[in-house]
């Protein structure tokens, strides 16, 4: 089937985000489980797993679109130095990524691609998850202190 005008090109933009979130997420469960946060590890694996199923099935629906799925292009991953400055910086990833969504969505509607438009939907509800997972932490964070939230990651 061939798609739309402009929709691959937005789709191959969100597989960009999404790949790169991959990156990202698996970074940040390798660096907590270095630091001995295995909740965080678990939970981190997890967004990791997530996001791989996005970027698997962005490539599938690219190709049934007839387009060509860009797999050799990311952004740059945040690495941070502490669980803050990774919250901080996935949750500003993850709030580009539902701007991105939105975005995409909106155009699949004007150019009335609504099978695309569902599939970015799916997506965005999860990023929003995601938003509101990486505000509640840091939140928590701000409440009860650094040092009490993290002797709470230690154990699974």
């Amino acid at each position: 089937m061939k798609a739309k005008e402009g929709v691959v090109e937005y789709l191959n933009q969100v597989l960009k985000a999404e790949l790169t979130a991959v990156h990202q997420y698996l970074l940040h469960a390798a660096m907590c489980k270095n630091w001995g946060y295995a909740r965080l590890h678990e939970h981190f694996e997890h967004l990791a797993q997530e996001e791989v199923g996005h970027s698997s099935g962005l490539i599938d629906h690219i190709l049934y679109l007839e387009g060509t799925p860009d797999v050799d292009h990311l952004d740059a991953v945040s690495r941070g130095r502490t669980v803050a400055e990774l919250f901080t910086s996935d949750l500003n990833f993850e709030r580009d990524d539902v701007e991105l969504l939105r975005k995409a969505i909106a155009h699949c509607a004007k150019v009335m691609d609504f099978t695309t438009r569902h599939k970015l939907e799916d997506m965005v509800k999860d990023s929003e998850e995601h938003v509101d997972y990486f505000e509640t932490q840091l939140r928590t964070i701000e409440q009860v202190g650094l040092d009490k939230y993290l002797s709470e990651q230690i154990k699974k």
